[in-house]
């Protein structure tokens, strides 16, 4: 399994922990998880003070899915080193996959924020895992809103036709007279259509409130071309492409100075403000106040 060198200060019998962690690395690039965590295990029990041993487990627990484990190795990545990135990040993804989407934006977001403290680039994993947190959290409120919804919709149905049975309860009884029965059916006639219209009326609600839902979506046109993000300050570019400022600006200083699209040449002061596509994201967020929630980093 091992393939270390020896030296004079060990052989292949007694690897360090640095060495069980390199040999686990090159078992993960081959995709062989558990073997990898055999050696991260060796290597922890060698040194169980080294924050990274921990986060290269739980990154092979993440690809088993294993996300109870993922999550315990972060966390304790974490007691070690409270700023550790990896160990943010990696318990974002765990708890995202578990459910706990609170806080796994939380991880994330602070994983986010040290990526920048540190100006470390991490590229859009991160941005784009806080996203799907995010995302995943409102699909899941939208889920209890709809089923609420649809409890509210058959509770107020049966209201309706309790209300119906009650005023056909409390109408006068006809007679064997032609004329009475005549007039009682007509009255039940009219109740039930009086209900009828009523109960249309709702469920069109409903239906207007159902299909409003179904459109929160953010258009493409009012997303980043780097964090794919709606666009709060919109620039143009020379290239033409637009993206959100802090975006650019902040490709611009930690990858370098050029477009990130067209890969032109590009600083600071070529940005142009795209003001009419902010006007129309203004309009959109006004119309759409979900989106203050679901799309800010």
């Amino acid at each position: 399994m091992f393939n270390f060198k020896t030296s004079n200060k060990h052989t292949v019998n007694n690897p360090t922990d640095k060495e069980l962690k390199e040999e686990g690395n090159r078992l993960f690039s081959y995709k062989q998880y558990e073997k990898a965590i055999e050696c991260y295990n060796k290597a922890i029990i060698k040194n169980p003070v080294v924050p990274i041993y921990f986060t290269n487990r739980a990154l092979c627990y993440l690809k088993l899915k294993q996300w109870d484990k993922a999550c315990t190795d972060c966390r304790r990545a974490l007691e070690m080193d409270f700023n550790f990135i990896k160990g943010c990040f990696f318990l974002g993804i765990a708890l995202i996959e578990l459910g706990s989407f609170d806080e796994a934006i939380k991880q994330l977001q602070r994983a986010h924020n040290l990526t920048k403290e540190k100006k470390i680039n991490y590229g859009d994993d991160i941005t784009s895992q806080l996203r799907r947190a995010r995302r995943l959290k409102w699909e899941k409120q939208e889920e209890v809103r709809q089923n609420q919804e649809i409890e509210l919709l058959s509770y107020l149905t049966k209201l309706m036709d309790d209300d119906l049975s009650r005023k056909i309860s409390i109408l006068p009884k006809p007679s064997d007279n032609e004329h009475e029965i005549e007039e009682y059916e007509s009255c039940v006639m009219e109740l039930k259509n009086q209900k009828e219209k009523y109960s249309a009326e709702l469920h069109t609600i409903f239906a207007k409130n159902d299909d409003r839902r179904k459109k929160r979506e953010v258009p493409d046109y009012l997303c980043g071309n780097i964090s794919y993000d709606i666009l709060r300050d919109p620039v143009i570019t020379p290239s033409g492409i637009t993206y959100d400022r802090k975006d650019l600006e902040e490709h611009l200083m930690k990858v370098g100075h050029f477009d990130p699209v067209s890969r032109q040449n590009l600083t600071v002061d070529q940005l142009i403000p795209n003001l009419a596509l902010k006007e129309a994201v203004e309009a959109f967020v006004m119309e759409n106040e979900w989106v203050n929630y679901y799309c800010t980093l």
